[in-house]
């Protein structure tokens, strides 16, 4: 059994995450199949099993579909400018030590104009828990191509394909000193969980990618569908490695069907954190 369903308690009214969602924000403003809702539930369901209270954990965000995460869960909240969601955690982290810091924000904004502040984070063993929501494109500005689209996808600054080799996250993170490191996506909720509440329960860099769809702006310029369609593709593609050592061959290809998409928890270190 996941340690999540262990939160849930049969015969009792109020679901384990009520309380940690700001119920006065919803209904969301998400699209119809964004990824970023399971996302946003999945770490209220690690809150809830992390035995914290809920006063000791603190959200990040930066700009982005992504950046709304943290207007939506009832803990101390914080969204930031965008591309510096990491330093201003950060300074969370460091003041406060005592308290769980995640930032939840999306692969441009932490890896395009924060990814200075993404890798220095990492090398200095920052107590973060970094939850990155990978849609491979800008969907709040219209569609362009990000560090993280796949060779040939299309985007509005790229209608024949993007032709620049994306970052490989996992690989990134590895490489940069990330003490956990994991991929999942949307369909693998109670992984995801699990992955999020044990970046929690360690002290260091930890990162998580998550992939999620974005039907409205990626899914249409690439004849993809709607979320479900997407969500099925992780389906039929992915393939659970944990413990993964070929980090460097973890690239992802959405449009080449006849490739694998590599899932699970990677890397799970102790090293001696930032300021201990």
């Amino acid at each position: 059994m996941s340690v999540i369903e262990e939160t849930i308690q049969p015969g009792v009214n109020i679901h384990p995450i009520d309380k940690l969602l700001r119920a006065d924000r919803l209904p969301h403003i998400l699209c119809p199949g964004c990824g970023i809702g399971t996302v946003i539930h999945g770490y209220a369901h690690a809150i809830a099993a992390s035995g914290l209270d809920e006063d000791q954990h603190v959200c990040v965000s930066g700009i982005g579909c992504s950046g709304r995460a943290a207007g939506y869960v009832n803990v101390d909240s914080y969204h930031s400018t965008h591309g510096r969601a990491l330093p201003f955690a950060l300074g969370i982290a460091v003041h406060k030590p005592e308290l769980n810091v995640t930032v939840i924000s999306g692969d441009g904004d932490l890896t395009a104009i924060g990814g200075n502040h993404l890798i220095h984070a990492a090398r200095r063993n920052v107590n973060l828990n970094v939850i990155c929501i990978n849609n491979f494109n800008y969907g709040m500005t219209g569609g362009q191509v990000g560090p993280t689209t796949p060779i040939g996808a299309k985007g509005t600054t790229a209608p024949q394909g993007a032709v620049e080799q994306p970052f490989n996250l996992p690989y990134l993170a590895k490489a940069t000193g990330a003490i956990f490191v994991a991929r999942w996506t949307i369909l693998h909720v109670r992984e995801f969980q699990d992955a999020v509440l044990r970046s929690m329960q360690k002290k260091g860099f930890c990162f998580i990618e998550v992939l999620a769809p974005c039907p409205t702006s990626f899914g249409r310029a690439n004849k993809i569908g709607d979320g479900a369609h997407e969500v099925e593709i992780y389906r039929e593609r992915c393939r659970v490695e944990n413990g993964a050592t070929n980090l460097e061959e973890l690239d992802i290809d959405l449009i080449d069907e006849s490739k694998s998409i590599t899932v699970g928890n990677f890397v799970d270190v102790e090293r001696e954190p930032f300021l201990a």
